[in-house]
């Protein structure tokens, strides 16, 4: 199987991976390769296909959805 090395990882970023790696009782090298695996299976426009999917069902099934722009923006304007 390939390897891959990746140089210059800022501290924090990489600090955050082994806590996440920790919390997942993995390995960082086990965590980083699952998260890679699981997006790299992941195709973009199948997942918006779904997602316009279950739009379509959900506003057939007169769901009403709010605009949260105003909720955004209050929260970044903080």
């Amino acid at each position: 199987m390939p390897d891959v090395l990746v140089r210059n990882i800022d501290e924090k970023t990489l600090n955050n991976w082994k806590k996440r790696a920790k919390r997942n009782n993995r390995s960082l090298q086990a965590e980083l390769k699952d998260v890679i695996d699981s997006l790299g299976r992941t195709d973009p426009e199948e997942v918006k296909k779904e997602i316009r999917a279950t739009l379509e069902k959900y506003k057939a099934e007169g769901r009403q959805f709010s605009d949260s722009v105003e909720h955004i923006r209050e929260i970044r304007d903080r």
